[in-house]
């Protein structure tokens, strides 16, 4: 093979940032694709590292020897290894982005709060009218899931005077008020994903579960898509359940990013529900790009390649995707 390690889905700066921390001995090549847009037959690398987007191919089990996920989730490589039942090592990043998507969650709310898209609109007339938007001291802010992630949504929060509710399995934070989410979610101002995906959570956030909320709510996830099907959520938009929406991620988001970037149309009930949804001018998307800052990309790409020294020294990751 021509490489020792291939990075996919590694956009300009992150490529700039591993080259400057990757040793001169092990041999690296770099895309910013997915590998079914970069249209590989066959792995370039025995290691190989991706983020999310990639659909690695199932009769690469046979000559792979590792993955190593950029990212702190790793379940799409689970379920990678459980359908190809191979013994591929799988590796991932610890706590490179809790802070930066912590913050893009605010953001999001920040902006859906103040009407931002509207007012971007609306400075082509100098207009205000429809452009009432509303502060944050005093609302409720519902987080579901307080893990690294989480608590620090629930940080952020709870500085802005906002009251704060949390609701997790494991109530491991002493300054998060916990509730379960039937209790919390009709209290709620503002509704944020920080959950993990597992098997049991798929698809969470169902308009049933959704509807609950007051219709002056928000809905934002920063999370995994899978959580919250742009399908479900266009219901509630239809219905005027919720006063806007804002996601980082999305269900089917492999499909979505290929279609975005070339135009193609794809079989994907999720991805035409994306499209639909974009002419809301109380919806926001981002391009999963929250995790992106440059401080979390510097530590991003210093993780890497201390895992990837570390395998290739050892055959063994540092941090490494618990089965």
């Amino acid at each position: 093979m021509k490489y020792d390690v291939y990075f996919y889905e590694a956009f300009e700066e992150e490529q700039e940032q591993l080259k400057n921390f990757m040793p001169d001995k092990i041999k690296a090549g770099y895309t910013w694709k997915t590998i079914q847009e970069n249209g590989d037959e066959t792995p370039p690398a025995g290691v190989i590292s991706l983020r999310t987007q990639s659909i690695i191919p199932l009769s690469w089990s046979r000559d792979l020897k590792a993955i190593l996920s950029r990212s702190t989730g790793f379940d799409h490589l689970l379920k990678y290894k459980r359908e190809t039942d191979s013994d591929v090592k799988l590796g991932y990043l610890p706590l490179y982005c809790n802070r930066s998507v912590a913050e893009q969650a605010l953001t999001l709310w920040m902006a859906l709060s103040r009407k931002l898209p509207e007012q971007m609109e609306s400075f082509k007339t100098f207009h205000r009218d429809g452009l009432t938007g509303n502060e944050t001291e005093g609302k409720t802010l519902l987080v579901v899931g307080v893990g690294n992630i989480g608590s620090e949504i629930c940080i952020i929060g709870q500085g802005l005077g906002m009251k704060v509710l949390g609701v997790d399995l494991v109530e491991k934070y002493p300054f998060v008020e916990y509730a379960t989410f039937d209790e919390a979610v009709g209290q709620a101002d503002i509704i944020v994903c920080a959950m993990n995906l597992t098997r049991e959570n798929e698809n969470y956030f169902t308009y049933e579960k959704l509807s609950e909320a007051k219709p002056s709510a928000l809905f934002v996830n920063i999370a995994r898509g899978e959580l919250s099907y742009s399908s479900e959520l266009l219901k509630l938009m239809k219905a005027q359940k919720l006063a806007g929406i804002a996601l980082d991620v999305f269900k089917d988001e492999a499909k979505l990013a290929v279609s975005l970037r070339s135009s193609e149309p794809v079989n994907s009930r999720e991805v035409d529900a994306v499209k639909e949804l974009q002419k809301y001018s109380n919806v926001i998307f981002t391009p999963h790009n929250s995790f992106n800052t440059q401080e979390s990309v510097v530590r991003k790409s210093g993780q890497s390649a201390e895992q990837l020294m570390q395998f290739f020294e050892t055959g063994e990751f540092k941090w490494y995707a618990p089965e």
